[in-house]
């Protein structure tokens, strides 16, 4: 019986060991794609038989609580219900299905504010009550919970993985980014996300359903941190920072977008110095490790997740973009790199397709027309 003890002991001792060390390295990364307009609006059926083919792990979708696709365009009476006559998943539940036949883990994103939870401002807008946008978190995570029927009888597939709105540190996504008040600027969009991502949290993890995890972050990869400038936006760790200062509680990971500045540089390059020779403030993959240990800092060992990242090409991109060849090799360095990072359990590409215009982004592994470029057969070859 003393040996019994003793040898349960030992496994509990090497189980608890094992625990921490997967805790603390992260030997499995799911890969996948965010591409909104071929998985959520566009030709999804025919989108998902190409993920099969790429071996898709996940799918990055956004869940508009506002806007145009939003799911609350009017304020629900029960906001906690996901059947609330206010609320239409449609859109959202038709892609949950496909993902989950086709075997692809969906992240969704909530982002967009309501006209009628923000005074009538546009979707980056904070709303004027974080308890709105909580709500509708909760009733969101209740829905996708995994054991939620719908209308017509069906379980509705489990979403595990969420993301708190995106690029909080973009005015495009979050404005205003600084407030001047008497004591001098104030970066207000930090102090808006702050109770965004709260919210987010709290909501989705109110419904005590197993293995959700809420990400917060998914910042931009640069910032100028001027109020005065023709665009005021933050960079990543000033960010970060700002947030904790906020009253950021907690997040299950911490997520950013690491986008290159410029065709020299590849996965690993550095961002360079600025021109007054202080150092860069962008956090790309190739300092990553800078967001990572300012991350641990201020929240401990939580995990990282890139929710977007890709290189446009040329063609059709002359300015920005790198050669077809030269996409493939950096996607493989790219996933390659994050993929020895123990923190990063997440890498995301995008997009699937090229978009239309030159407006758009071309970091597509199919150009608009239909062409699969080399990156699509690199992406295909990744460890899954």
């Amino acid at each position: 019986m003393v040996r019994v003890g003793a040898l349960i002991a030992v496994l509990a001792t090497a189980f608890v060991a094992a625990s921490a060390q997967r805790a603390d390295a992260s030997r499995y990364m799911r890969v996948g794609i965010y591409d909104e307009a071929q998985t959520l609006y566009g030709p999804v059926d025919t989108t998902f038989s190409i993920f099969k083919q790429l071996h898709v792990q996940e799918v990055r979708l956004n869940l508009y609580w506002g806007g145009r696709y939003g799911v609350a365009k009017t304020r629900p009476a029960a906001a906690t219900n996901p059947a609330d006559p206010a609320y239409d998943w449609t859109l959202y539940d038709r892609t949950v299905f496909l993902a989950a036949a086709s075997g692809v883990h969906v992240l969704f994103s909530v982002f967009g504010t309501p006209t009628w939870a923000n005074g009538g401002r546009g979707p980056n807008s904070a709303p004027t009550q974080a308890t709105d946008l909580r709500n509708f978190a909760n009733a969101a995570a209740r829905r996708y919970s995994g054991v939620y029927r719908g209308p017509d009888g069906r379980t509705i597939p489990a979403v595990k993985d969420w993301l708190a709105w995106n690029e909080p540190n973009n005015p495009i996504f979050l404005a205003p980014q600084f407030k001047k008040t008497a004591k001098g600027w104030t970066m207000q969009g930090a102090v808006d996300y702050a109770k965004i991502c709260n919210s987010i949290y709290d909501g989705v993890h109110a419904t005590l359903a197993p293995a959700e995890r809420v990400a917060c972050g998914a910042t931009s990869p640069r910032g100028n941190n001027n109020p005065n400038s023709s665009r005021p936006s933050v960079s990543p760790l000033a960010f970060l920072r700002a947030c904790k200062t906020a009253g950021l509680k907690t997040f299950d990971a911490w997520a950013h977008h690491p986008y290159y500045g410029g065709p020299s540089e590849g996965p690993a390059t550095k961002p360079p110095v600025t021109a007054k020779g202080t150092p860069a403030t962008a956090v790309t993959l190739g300092n990553i490790g800078d967001l990572i240990k300012e991350v641990t800092r201020l929240y401990g060992n939580k995990r990282i997740w890139i929710t977007e990242y890709g290189y446009q090409t040329n063609p059709p991109d002359q300015i920005v973009g790198v050669s077809w060849a030269k996409q493939a090799t950096y996607l493989t360095q790219a996933f390659a790199i994050a993929r020895k990072n123990p923190r990063i359990d997440m890498m995301l590409w995008f997009l699937l397709k090229d978009e239309p215009t030159l407006a758009g982004w071309q970091s597509g592994l199919i150009t608009f027309s239909g062409v699969k470029k080399p990156a699509f057969l690199a992406f295909q070859r990744l460890p899954h």
